[in-house]
């Protein structure tokens, strides 16, 4: 028992280490011995003394501090609190605060608003269904109008499916992240919208901006992306892709260029998204947007998106495509699931505006001629430019110089349209969130055009908005 003794147990395995260990091992082990004993035998931390103080000092510092405001200080001229006021539709021929205007400001592409029709199909669904539906579609939302709708949107846009969210801008914004998740890559224009912006916010993904239509530059980052997914396969594998544009840019009035898009699609193997509130209901010889403007396959774009706001005169927006993609937003789109369902009436009203636009198609090309119309009589406007493809029915007019600041910019424009106003013309700026945009777009005069500008009334726009610049910027 002798050869078991306690110290000896301790003893020879420490003598193996000494002969057989390297000597860094051991000068390392010996610092984390003395570590241990010092963490053991030295106090954590060391309480400060200090003096309580007297009910004055208190007072006094409570009087000193001041709180950071809880938002930053706007001034009172700001043009988001000082709005126009509109009396009555805002049709061809608006009211605003009290003086009556031709209207170059609201999105009523097709003149739609205070069309006969539509307003005695909401008015005859007012009367059966009442004014909303308190409800969103997975709950008692889901009225038999709004199947009548997704049914006849699909139709007209020549996809299998399609669904409806009673609110414009929540459309993009809730379908880019229902499919893309943290860790999918997401390549957008860098002039995409605000409600795209949000979406990309929403979905957690990996964002990569291109310039504006380039498609080189699109190029660049997918073979850079190539790259990367060679030396991770794994990774890759399970990693989504995405390319979201604009058919016609809210921001710019281009057209993106959807031939070359396709090619880079089946390139390099990702999904697009297309955005098309502009575009839809404008070009193509029937109005069904961009795809039909470059006769592109529809199947070729994986998911379509656009509100109803512009040339259904009507609320909400939509997304179609193939049945398998359209149902997984009813899962998963958070406008869709989460809130309430499109009041009937404005649903009603959306069918027959798709009526006329069927019943109508001549409307798009009487729509083409006046955009291009307005779009060469604004040329040579001294001091401003026209941004904007010539059949975009809005059109973006920014200063050729700047004056040193957006402020001042922003000012200048403003007494642009303010003399405009004053002569019958209603325009307005383009607004942006400037401290939210990724890429903030220069300042500019957004001019819109309807079908029901007669050709007087759009010469007057464009003789009045040179007069106005004549005045105000020289």
């Amino acid at each position: 028992w002798e050869s078991f003794l306690p110290s000896q147990v301790l003893v020879q395995p420490v003598q193996l280490i000494c002969l057989y260990a390297p000597a860094y091992h051991l000068i390392l082990e010996g610092i984390l011995i003395l570590w241990i004993i010092r963490l053991l035998f030295s106090k954590t931390y060391k309480l400060q003394e200090r003096s309580d103080l007297t009910p004055k000092e208190k007072e006094e510092l409570i009087e000193e501090w001041q709180p950071e405001p809880l938002v930053p200080p706007v001034p009172k001229d700001h043009p988001a609190l000082n709005y126009n006021v509109v009396s009555g539709p805002p049709t061809h021929i608006i009211t605003v605060n009290g003086k009556e205007c031709i209207n170059f400001a609201s999105f009523n592409f097709l003149g739609l608003l205070d069309n006969e029709k539509v307003k005695s199909a909401a008015q005859a669904s007012l009367k059966k269904y009442g004014v909303g539906t308190c409800g969103p579609r997975g709950f008692y939302g889901t009225f038999d109008v709004h199947l009548e709708l997704e049914e006849r949107l699909a139709k007209f846009m020549r996809t299998e499916e399609a669904i409806i969210y009673s609110y414009g801008f929540a459309t993009i914004a809730s379908a880019i992240p229902a499919y893309s998740k943290r860790g999918d890559i997401v390549f957008v224009d860098e002039a995409a919208c605000f409600a795209i912006q949000k979406g990309l916010q929403a979905s957690r993904s990996n964002i990569k901006l291109f310039k504006h239509n380039d498609m080189a530059d699109l190029e660049r980052l997918l073979k850079e992306q190539e790259t990367e997914d060679q030396k991770n396969p794994r990774k890759a594998r399970v990693t989504r892709r995405f390319i979201v544009v604009e058919g016609l840019y809210m921001n710019t009035g281009d057209v993106c260029p959807l031939p070359e898009l396709i090619k880079l699609k089946y390139k390099y193997k990702v999904r697009i998204f297309l955005e098309e509130s502009l575009s839809f209901g404008v070009l193509g010889e029937h109005g069904r947007g961009i795809t039909e403007h470059f006769g592109i396959n529809i199947d070729d774009i994986d998911l379509i998106s656009a509100n109803m706001e512009n040339s259904l005169a009507s609320i909400g927006g939509f997304c179609c495509g193939r049945s398998f993609i359209i149902d997984h937003q009813r899962l998963s789109g958070q406008g869709y699931c989460f809130s309430a369902s499109l009041p009937p009436l404005l649903a009603a009203a959306a069918i027959e505006a798709l009526n006329i636009m069927e019943d109508n198609p001549d409307i798009f090309q009487t729509l083409r001629a006046k955009c291009e119309r307005i779009h060469e009589l604004l040329q040579g406007i001294s001091g401003l430019k026209v941004v904007g493809e010539s059949f975009s029915p809005a059109l973006h007019l920014q200063l050729e110089e700047s004056c040193g600041s957006r402020e001042n910019d922003v000012k200048l424009l403003k007494r642009v349209v303010d003399y405009c106003m004053n002569s019958g013309i209603a325009l307005t700026q383009a607004r942006y969130l400037e401290k939210e945009e990724k890429c903030l777009p220069p300042p500019s005069i957004r001019v819109v055009v309807t079908v029901e500008q007669t050709e007087q009334e759009l010469d007057k726009a464009a003789s009045l908005l040179k007069e106005a610049a004549q005045s105000v910027l020289n």
